[in-house]
C-alpha cells in the first residue's frame, strides 16, 4: 500500500510543545480508530462504545468507518503499516478481532466494489480477509414494491425449488439478530440507521429503543460499534434523540470559505463524555479531514471553533 505521512498537523508556535495523549492507565480499555492523530489526541475510544457517525452526504462518515476497519485489520496483515497509522498514539489499546458489516440494503459485492473503486487495492483485500458481512436486505425489502430478485429474497422462480417464507418480524428484528450474532470484541459497522428511519412501517421509537438496547449490550462485548446516519433525513428531534441514545457522536460536514474556491470536509466530536472530558480545551475543535485513495480518511489540520 502506498502511504503518505499521517501526521500533517502544524500547530502555532504558542502550542508547539509536544502534545500528550490523555493519561489512561487507570481507565477502562480503549480501542483506537486507526485514524492518525485522532487517536493521538483522544487516546482512542472506550471499548464497548456505540458511536454515531453522523453527517452530510459524502462528508466522510462512511469513509471513516471503512478506513478504521482496514487500518485496524492491518494489525494481522501488516503490523508495521498498522503501527504507522497509529502514529504516536500510546494506548494501552485493545484491538478488535474482526470486522462485522451489517447492511440493510447493500450487498457484499456492492460494498467491495465501491471500496475497490475508491481506495488503493490493499484496502479491499485486507477488509475482505477479515470481514463478516451480514445482509439483512431480504427483511428490509420484504413487503415493499422491490422485486424479490432485486433484494435476493429466496424465490421458487429463481431457485427452481419450493418458495421459502419471507421474513415476518421486520428489519429491526433482523438487524438486532445480526448484531447479536456478531459476538464479542469485534468492530461492528451498521449501515445504516438512515435506511431504518426512512423505511415505511418502521417506528422511530422502535429505532431509538433498539439503539439504546445496543448501547447497553455493547458494554459486555467490548470492541466498537459504528452507526451510520445521514444528516437531514430524519426530523431534528429524532436526530437529537438518536444522539442521546449513543455513547459518542462524530459529526461530519462540508465547509466552504469565501477565501477559497473549494470545499473541505470537517469532523467534530459532537458528544463523547469519556473523550471530551480528557481532551484539553485547546484541542476541543474541528478536524479538517481528507479522503484519498492511498490512505483512506486522514486528518490534515486542526481548527479551534
Amino acid at each position: 500500500m502506498a502511504t503518505e505521512s499521517p501526521r500533517p498537523f502544524y500547530f502555532p508556535a504558542a502550542t508547539a510543545r509536544p502534545l500528550r495523549p490523555p493519561e489512561l492507565t487507570d481507565q477502562p480499555a480503549r480501542v483506537p480508530t486507526g485514524v492518525p492523530d485522532f487517536d493521538y489526541l483522544t487516546g482512542g475510544l472506550p471499548a464497548g462504545s456505540v458511536v454515531l457517525l453522523f453527517g452530510a452526504a459524502g462528508a466522510g462518515h462512511q469513509e471513516f468507518a471503512l478506513t478504521s476497519a482496514v487500518h485496524l485489520m492491518l494489525r494481522f496483515d501488516d503490523p508495521r503499516l498498522h503501527q504507522f497509522y497509529l502514529g504516536n498514539a500510546k494506548g494501552p489499546f485493545v484491538f478488535p478481532d474482526e470486522v462485522v458489516y451489517i447492511s440493510t440494503s447493500r450487498s457484499r459485492e456492492q460494498l467491495m466494489g465501491e471500496l475497490r473503486g475508491a481506495f488503493d487495492g490493499t484496502y479491499p483485500s485486507v477488509l475482505g480477509r477479515h470481514l463478516t458481512f451480514r445482509d439483512v436486505s431480504p427483511a428490509y425489502f420484504a413487503d415493499t414494491p422491490v422485486p424479490a430478485s432485486w433484494s435476493s429474497v429466496p424465490s421458487s422462480l429463481l431457485s427452481g425449488g419450493p418458495a421459502q417464507s419471507l421474513p415476518t418480524e421486520g428489519p429491526l428484528h433482523a438487524v438486532a439478530d445480526a448484531i447479536e450474532e456478531s459476538g464479542d470484541n469485534h468492530l461492528v459497522i451498521i449501515d445504516s440507521l438512515t435506511d431504518l428511519l426512512v423505511r415505511r412501517g418502521v417506528d422511530e421509537g422502535d429505532v431509538l429503543t433498539l439503539t439504546k438496547g445496543l448501547r447497553r449490550r455493547a458494554k459486555e462485548w467490548g470492541g466498537l460499534v459504528y452507526l451510520i446516519l445521514s444528516e437531514g433525513v430524519a426530523p431534528p428531534h429524532v436526530e437529537q434523540a438518536v444522539m442521546d441514545s449513543v455513547d459518542g457522536v462524530l459529526h461530519f460536514s462540508w465547509m466552504s470559505s469565501p477565501m477559497h474556491s473549494h470545499r473541505q470536509r470537517a469532523m467534530l466530536i459532537e458528544k463523547f463524555m469519556p473523550v471530551l472530558s480528557r481532551l484539553p480545551a485547546e484541542h476541543q475543535g474541528r478536524f479538517v479531514i481528507r479522503v484519498n485513495a492511498k490512505n483512506g480518511l486522514v486528518t490534515t489540520q486542526y481548527e479551534r471553533v
